[in-house]
């Protein structure tokens, strides 16, 4: 179904919406809060309950994930059918709570790792109901003409509060202590309830509800299947985010093994990731999502995890990495605006799911495979498997092309 042909230009002009305002605000305390959290349990991890184990690292990545996978028949079905901003606020209160109780535990030095990793399961499902109604709820503040702005926007910001947080989170963790980080980011919650309470209710623009029916997640999965597009997308989904997007693996292992930089170095190194994801979020909120950007995406990740494989000191990596922050929000803003704009409205929460649950779900099947390769053969060669997810990624973009099953402005 060929979306709206959204103009381009106006890079800001989602915020002409009060609501869409308001949220913003709310969700960038929020983002740095999540980094800080995402910073500090990477290195509580890594470095204070296992001697550098990348392996437990995947592992709480698997656990924090894959309930996006397992919950999937009833995560785009409340997409679908409840309202939305209640849920929001349900499962934003539930992720605060989960981020104030790691905090409590580690600043009580009591803080093991069967904690950690039931701690990171439980936010796994709270997020696995919160994702896709995230996403589709931008539509609610902006309408569908100014859908992709809204989704490259919050890109934005979420890649601001990942430049941020980790370097803050370094700082934390090297005067005060990791525990502060997870308190920070509980407490950062509150902005965003704030946010949705604030929301003027006559300005929002509710999406057509879907009529509650048996086998709603079947529908869901056949409306995909006829769709060679939403295929497509999620195929070079899978092997970006199963093999690509592991970045907390990369990033912690080649901070600690190969460069032997301290908390503050491995916030910078997020930091500087951070830096080029913005730059990607700013670039695709002006400009019209097609199916070409993709493919381009996907072949920049390849690209930067090459070069931040060899990279011989520090200062070049950390180019890589912004580099491979442009590559990756180039393509996942592309992704996620692509699949809102060409889906039904009533059908749009469950592909969504599916799309989320190829984007953390997959996280388990690969994540633990990453941290082996970078515990044994090496970190530079988990970022060569990195790079090989990027080139197949592209591949099947261009088999799509080059077969006619997608459109390049599609």
């Amino acid at each position: 179904m060929p979306g709206p042909r959204v103009p381009a230009g106006n890079t800001f002009r989602s915020l002409r919406h009060f609501n869409y305002r308001a949220w913003a605000a709310g969700a960038l305390v929020s983002n740095t809060g999540t980094w800080m959290q995402r910073t500090a349990q990477d290195w509580l991890v890594l470095t204070q309950l296992t001697h550098h184990n990348a392996t437990a690292v995947g592992i709480t990545m698997s656990l924090q994930f894959g309930p996006a996978l397992l919950l999937l028949p009833w995560t785009g079905f409340a997409a679908d059918h409840y309202n939305q901003r209640r849920m929001l606020m349900a499962t934003q209160a539930a992720l605060g709570l989960l981020a104030l109780t790691l905090g409590a535990l580690t600043l009580a030095g009591a803080a093991q790792l069967w904690h950690v990793y039931v701690l990171a399961m439980l936010q796994g499902c709270a997020t696995a109901f919160d994702a896709p109604v995230r996403q589709t709820f931008v539509s609610e503040l902006v309408g569908l003409e100014d859908l992709p702005n809204a989704v490259a926007l919050n890109s934005t910001s979420f890649n601001a509060g990942r430049m941020i947080g980790p370097a803050v989170s370094g700082l934390v963790i090297a005067s005060i202590g990791t525990g502060w980080s997870f308190i920070a980011n509980g407490l950062s919650f509150g902005a965003v309830l704030v946010s949705l309470v604030l929301l003027r209710k006559k300005e929002l623009r509710p999406s057509a509800r879907a009529r509650r029916v048996k086998g709603s997640l079947i529908q869901g999965v056949r409306y995909t299947l006829r769709r060679p597009d939403l295929v497509a997308n999620l195929v070079m989904l899978f092997f970006l985010c199963t093999f690509g997007m592991n970045f907390p693996i990369f990033v912690s292992t080649m901070a600690v093994r190969v460069f032997h930089t301290d908390a503050r170095g491995y916030g910078l190194l997020s930091s500087a990731m951070a830096v080029g994801t913005i730059v990607g979020a700013l670039l695709a909120a002006a400009r019209h999502p097609c199916f070409r950007k993709l493919m381009q995406g996907s072949a920049m990740f390849a690209l930067g995890c090459t070069l931040a494989a060899i990279a011989p000191d520090y200062a070049f990596f950390a180019l890589a990495l912004a580099f491979i922050g442009i590559a990756a929000l180039t393509f996942t803003n592309t992704s996620n605006s692509l699949m809102q704009i060409h889906t039904e409205p009533a059908m749009r929460g469950r592909v969504m799911a599916l799309r989320m649950a190829v984007v953390q779900g997959c996280t388990p099947l690969g994540a633990p495979l990453v941290g082996w390769v970078a515990d044994h053969p090496g970190p530079r060669w988990a970022l060569a498997v990195g790079a090989a997810s990027g080139l197949v990624s592209a591949a099947v973009a261009w088999w799509c092309l080059r077969t006619g099953r997608v459109q390049p402005m599609q």
